[in-house]
């Protein structure tokens, strides 16, 4: 099975291709243009890498957000174009679940965040010591809010997303 994956919810722009549950080819772009300029040329050298024609790609994952509202607007219109025009499947795929599912089988707590600005981050709480479960739905919320409730759970975590630069002495 092959599967498309478009990335937008940030800065970054990321296109995959997963073949039988491996990863293939990865394609990210972290440069001053914006993501309509992006996805198509990197699809397009991905396609051309792999030799695998988009015909034969069984469904087409976008990231679904939180994020940036106009990033996710261009992934999601990119990707439905695409499966309307191949009729293939799309699939939605919650950005912060799949930050924290990057750390399945750690023995910590995975906490990712993303800036929202102004003091808040999109995040979600994850355990995924035994297996891939979710502590905290992700939502929005101000920062030193979530630095508290994860002081109270007296765990070891794990962060990831670029929230981390921008609050590191909140």
């Amino acid at each position: 099975m092959n599967i498309l994956g478009i990335e937008s919810s940030s800065l970054v722009a990321s296109v995959a291709l997963l073949s039988d549950d491996i990863l293939t080819a990865e394609y990210t772009v972290n440069f001053k243009k914006t993501h309509s300029q992006t996805l198509l040329p990197m699809l397009d050298e991905i396609v051309t890498m792999t030799g695998v024609s988009l015909e034969n790609v069984d469904a087409i994952a976008v990231s679904a957000g939180p994020g940036s509202f106009t990033g996710l607007r261009i992934g999601s219109a990119t990707g439905k174009g695409l499966g309307l025009a191949l009729k293939k499947p799309l699939i939605s795929v919650p950005t912060i679940d799949a930050m924290a599912y990057e750390f399945y089988g750690c023995a910590s707590i995975i906490c990712p965040i993303m800036d929202a600005r102004r003091n808040q981050v999109y995040t979600g709480i994850y355990d995924n010591r035994m297996g891939f479960s979710i502590v905290k739905e992700s939502c929005a919320m101000d920062i030193r809010d979530l630095i508290e409730e994860l002081n109270s759970m007296g765990e070891r975590v794990i962060f990831s997303g670029d929230g981390i630069p921008a609050y590191k002495k909140v």
